[in-house]
């Protein structure tokens, strides 16, 4: 196979990484990352399930975790495929299309899940600091509509990043730092000027995971304001712990996430293995970790996953 393809300067294909020096414990590496996987499959299946048919968690709170079910489901199809590909049976060369396909389903779903994230802490908002107005303001419709909107925020964005690279001839060196196809990762092997994408790439990031992180944290000031104002003690922790999931969930996907914005823009001398080890961190644990930390805060969400395995 031929790095470079003469005519167009392209490669062939590109050459996916697992975690270079260890190829010889691969298979051994790819045993916690099949069990990582199957929890997150697993975990998410069954509270999108529960929630459809179970009608007493037909509410906002348990509708927006449905949607953050199903985010966190397709970000394991979308990376399981290549990942599980490398460690179980080394193939790691993936095609141009596969690749641009890849880079753009994987940012997607994870803005999406930023957007959810907003979404819940907007729920949290409006429980505790407008409680009586909660089922005016949540209805439905709403519901349906803002999540609409966020989808058609995140696929507007991130359109226009295939397309830009797909301009680009490649004839760098075709092997790619990760088990998967990210956009800082691609656009370096370019043989061309390729600052248009490095702002684009930076504004699709600031218009969507900063936004909605700005306004999440705008959103628990007000709930701190409000909570700090109430006379009781135990109704102020009460009302600080209908936060706690979302804060954990907030927490395990913004921080391997800047984290490997930063490292791959900024951090040209940090080492590999730390590249690598966030990204699997930001596509392997919060949807592993997300059911799990719902499951155990969420007293009627644990009560039907209980009565659901007993069955």
């Amino acid at each position: 196979m031929e790095t470079v393809n003469d005519t167009k300067f392209k490669p062939a294909m590109f050459l996916l990484t697992g975690i270079p020096g260890h190829e010889d414990i691969h298979l051994w590496i790819a045993i916690p990352i099949c069990l990582i996987y199957a929890i997150s499959v697993m975990g998410n299946a069954v509270i999108l399930y529960i929630i459809k048919t179970e009608l007493s968690l037909h509410e906002p709170m348990y509708i927006f975790l449905s949607m953050l079910a199903l985010t966190d489901l397709g970000l394991s199809i979308a990376t399981a495929p290549t990942i599980l590909g490398v460690f179980l049976f080394n193939s790691r060369e993936i095609s141009l299309d596969a690749c641009f396909a890849q880079l753009f389903f994987l940012p997607s779903l994870s803005f999406i899940e930023s957007s959810v994230l907003l979404l819940m802490a907007f729920d949290r908002f409006i429980a505790i600091c407008n409680p009586l107005r909660y089922t005016s303001i949540l209805t439905l419709p709403r519901i349906a509509k803002m999540g609409l909107v966020f989808v058609l925020r995140v696929v507007t964005i991130e359109i226009p990043i295939p397309l830009l690279l797909k301009r680009y001839r490649f004839c760098r060196a075709n092997i790619l730092s990760h088990s998967f196809c990210l956009h800082q990762d691609v656009m370096k092997m370019a043989c061309a000027d390729i600052t248009v994408n490095s702002i684009y790439g930076f504004f699709a990031i600031l218009s969507t995971v900063g936004l909605d992180s700005l306004l999440i944290f705008l959103s628990y000031v007000m709930i701190l304001k409000t909570v700090l104002g109430i006379a009781s003690h135990t109704e102020c922790l009460r009302a600080l712990n209908t936060c706690v999931s979302h804060l954990c969930a907030v927490l395990l996907f913004y921080i391997p996430l800047i984290g490997l914005s930063v490292t791959h823009r900024f951090g040209e001398h940090t080492p590999p293995l730390l590249q690598i080890l966030l990204g699997y961190i930001y596509l392997l644990v919060p949807p592993m970790m997300n059911p799990i930390v719902y499951s155990v805060k969420s007293k009627n969400l644990r009560a039907k996953l209980i009565k659901f395995f007993i069955k």
